[in-house]
């Protein structure tokens, strides 16, 4: 078993940007990883199975809902404190920041923002330490891009709402207790409501042969006349603004993600590269060489400057939709280009599991579609500074 002898660059010395609670948090997910993911990673990537023993220990670097009140079972930590977290854990693996990322951002917050206090008690401490696992149904077999188009819907039954539907390509969804899915009521609005494993009617079939993020659970959610409580439809907020609003807070974790799928793939090649002897010097030597490793640690740099800026605005409230889909698109398309360019220097040595380049590769290629496409990322941007909409 190779010993992970990751070191994070930092060449304009964000560090200095950082409290010291920043960099603690920081440090105490980098070796976690270090020591439960790394070892383990590859061998579950190649089976294609999430290791789900790993849950307890990202309950206890705080990887699930850190921001979230300490009342409610979370850290209460800053919105910076979730990116290094989320950047630290992708640096081990996607598929696990999926994990974390669903669990946080996609189930957490929308019980913490528009749910009900009986809601908030009842779910969010067992959420925060791992015993209650979520997932998050939005996308839908025929609705992608366009979620506000989704078919499942629920109508009233005086005592219970009746749910059916199917959503697909759900992080977390072969395991989780519980799913918070999104669905038009009668009059077309759409409504968050927490389904629970068990209820009579709810599946949650588990997707096979990906070719990325194999080490996460990916599924699909099916609702034939689930029987859905009153208490379980969250009463704060409706409409699709409701799921995007989620979505923000996802997209933020990822842009932060993606620098640590970035850093591991430009950490590992420049090692490689120091230390691969070709024509009588180390291939670090060379003009060509350096220029990959050049361009590589100039994008993870201006990309921790985005991201960084990015999470002082989320600590401020004045953060944008639009300005987290330009750090997403970015800095997922900044990683996809560094791993491929770190490929190219480890040669065919890159496509093997010994590394951790090529899965990085294959994880990113899932990563730049989900939670909105690089088009829609651009799209969003365009519709912003233009104030003309190019979906419609």
């Amino acid at each position: 078993m190779k010993p992970d002898l990751f070191q994070a660059p930092d060449y304009y010395n964000l560090d200095e940007l950082l409290t010291d609670e920043h960099k603690l948090v920081r440090d105490a997910a980098r070796e976690w990883v270090k020591r439960e993911v790394s070892p383990i990673i590859e061998d579950y990537a190649q089976k294609a199975t999430f290791p789900t023993e790993i849950i307890k220990g990202l309950a206890s670097i705080g990887a699930f809902g850190p921001y979230i009140p300490q009342e409610y079972g979370g850290a209460g930590l800053d919105q910076i404190s979730y990116g290094l977290i989320m950047q630290e854990i992708e640096r081990g693996d996607s598929g696990i920041r999926s994990t974390a990322s669903v669990q946080s951002s996609l189930v957490m917050y929308p019980i913490w923002k528009y749910g009900s206090e009986e809601q908030k008690l009842k779910y969010l401490p067992k959420l925060a330490t791992g015993e209650f696992m979520g997932c998050f149904g939005l996308t839908e077999p025929n609705h992608g891009s366009d979620p506000g188009s989704m078919t499942t819907h629920f109508k009233d039954k005086d005592d219970h709402y009746l749910l059916n539907g199917a959503k697909m390509w759900i992080s977390n969804a072969p395991f989780a207790d519980i799913a918070i899915v999104w669905a038009k009521d009668e009059s077309g609005r759409i409504h968050g409501l927490i389904a629970e494993r068990g209820m009579e009617g709810f599946s949650t079939p588990e997707t096979h042969n990906k070719w990325s993020l194999r080490a996460s659970a990916t599924g699909e959610l099916i609702f034939d006349n689930v029987k859905i409580p009153k208490e379980n439809i969250l009463p704060h907020k409706s409409g699709l603004s409701a799921p995007l609003g989620c979505l923000d807070s996802a997209r933020y974790g990822i842009a932060w993600g993606a620098i640590g799928a970035a850093m591991d793939c430009y950490d590992t090649a420049l090692r490689y590269a120091k230390e691969r002897i070709q024509f009588d010097k180390p291939i670090a030597g060379m003009q060509l060489q350096q220029k990959k490793l050049a361009e590589m640690i100039t994008e993870i740099t201006k990309a921790q400057l985005l991201t960084w800026r990015l999470g002082v605005l989320r600590n401020e409230g004045k953060a944008s939709s639009a300005q987290i889909s330009m750090a997403k698109r970015n800095n997922v398309n900044m990683a996809i280009e560094i791993a491929r360019e770190a490929r190219q220097i480890l040669g065919a040595m890159g496509i093997t599991g010994e590394y951790s380049i090529m899965r990085h590769m294959m994880n990113l290629e899932s990563v730049v579609t989900y939670e909105g496409t690089h088009d829609i990322h651009l799209l969003i941007t365009g519709m912003d500074i233009t104030g003309i909409s190019a979906f419609k």
